[in-house]
């Protein structure tokens, strides 16, 4: 599973905020959205924030495999 727990830290770090990354940089509403759900987002959108941020991938996501058990 793809956490998102980097991406906030790292937009801290970076000085900006969602409302920037709205309004300054045009990241769509939802796509904040789906971050914050932990849903999928395009490795375009990726592209994007490491352009934003200055930073690489795995600043921003990182994979944490789910437990088998039922």
């Amino acid at each position: 599973m793809i956490r998102y727990d980097r991406f906030w830290d790292t937009m801290r770090e970076r000085g900006e905020s969602t409302y920037t990354l709205i309004n300054k940089h045009n990241i769509s509403s939802g796509t904040i959205d789906r971050i914050r759900k932990g849903k999928g987002i395009t490795t375009t959108k990726l592209d994007d924030f490491c352009r934003i941020f200055h930073c690489k991938v795995e600043d921003l996501i990182e994979y944490v495999e789910e437990s088998d058990s039922i």
